[in-house]
């Protein structure tokens, strides 16, 4: 089994163990805050399960009616995720409400306690595993589960403080305080992957994928390649697809241009993380392109060399010949 599976599919078993454990710890305290945790939990396996679809569809070879693979569909997860995490707040928010106008007896907070401090334990270790893995292989899906278990260590966390401030104070309505408290935090959570996914979705600009990929090229520049302009990227799950338009010298035959546009291709392979599959254009210089090209023995060179042009992403994103700027 492929290891992203493997990872997710031990979240969601996992998931499931933690979310009846939760609402034990709710039945035998009847608290608000402790509720919170349960129905989040419930979220957690939801949000598991289609994980386990999303990675499987990802994994799954590209095919005629998807040339660019499945990789999107956990950008779809991602926003899934965050959508419920959102809606779990809500409720958590309106049902404290009411509790906090009509409360209600609570009991054995501290047993209730330690459950969802060991609850939260182990979201905190399987949280950092999805991540460690998800970056490993480069899964947003993984790392927006194992982000959304952090945070639901972190809510844990925070229940078990305000369960022990309520029962060393006796203030038994701080029991509602603490669970609005914790639904905003959880909303705000959501939000920000919901954000995130919805960026990838609409091939949002990765201003920091895109800055790797311009460095890489300009450290490893050659003289040929005198141009480079309309970069853009995109990550389909754990592949990038690249495209631009290079300058090479108009006398260069086709066998030239092939050869220097492999080198491209094999170069950016070779220094990132990612499989990354490019599409390349060719452009012929002009006389234009001459103060900053540094060919050396140029045959129909017309003006001398001055100064290279730094590759930056201000400049290697326009579609246009720098000249023209």
């Amino acid at each position: 089994m492929h290891p992203k599976k493997k990872a997710i599919l031990l979240a969601l078993c996992i998931s499931v163990l933690l979310m009846l454990a939760k609402f034990i710890a709710y039945f035998i305290t009847h608290s608000n805050a402790i509720l919170t945790d349960a129905l989040e939990s419930i979220v957690n396996v939801l949000a598991s399960g289609f994980a386990f679809y999303s990675i499987y569809l990802a994994t799954l070879p590209k095919d005629t009616n998807h040339p660019y693979g499945h990789g999107k569909v956990e950008f779809f997860s991602a926003f899934l995720e965050g959508t419920l995490i959102g809606i779990a707040g809500i409720i958590i928010i309106l049902k404290s409400g009411y509790d906090l106008l009509y409360p209600k007896p609570i009991f054995q907070l501290f047993e209730g306690a330690t459950i969802i401090g060991a609850t939260g334990i182990v979201n905190l270790i399987v949280g950092y595993f999805l991540i460690k893995t998800g970056k490993e292989h480069r899964s947003l899906t993984l790392e927006a589960d194992g982000k959304h278990l952090l945070t639901d260590a972190v809510t844990s966390a925070g229940l078990v403080a305000g369960v022990i401030l309520i029962q060393l104070t006796k203030i038994y309505w701080l029991d509602s305080i603490v669970s609005i408290l914790l639904g905003l935090y959880i909303i705000y959570n959501g939000y920000q992957l919901t954000r995130h996914s919805v960026g990838g979705l609409m091939d949002e600009s990765n201003t920091a994928l895109v800055n790797s990929i311009i460095e890489i090229m300009q450290q490893n520049r050659k003289d040929p390649w005198i141009d480079v302009h309309n970069l853009r990227a995109q990550q389909y799950g754990a592949d990038l697809h690249i495209d631009c338009h290079i300058t090479l010298p108009y006398y260069f035959d086709l066998n030239e241009v092939h050869q220097e546009i492999s080198g491209i291709d094999k170069m950016i392979n070779g220094h990132t993380e990612h499989k990354t599959e490019l599409f390349i254009h060719a452009d012929p210089c002009l006389p234009a392109c001459c103060n900053y090209c540094k060919m050396k023995l140029c045959p129909v060179r017309q003006e001398p060399f001055r100064a290279e042009i730094k590759w930056d992403i201000n400049n290697a994103t326009k579609n246009q010949k720098h000249f023209d700027q």
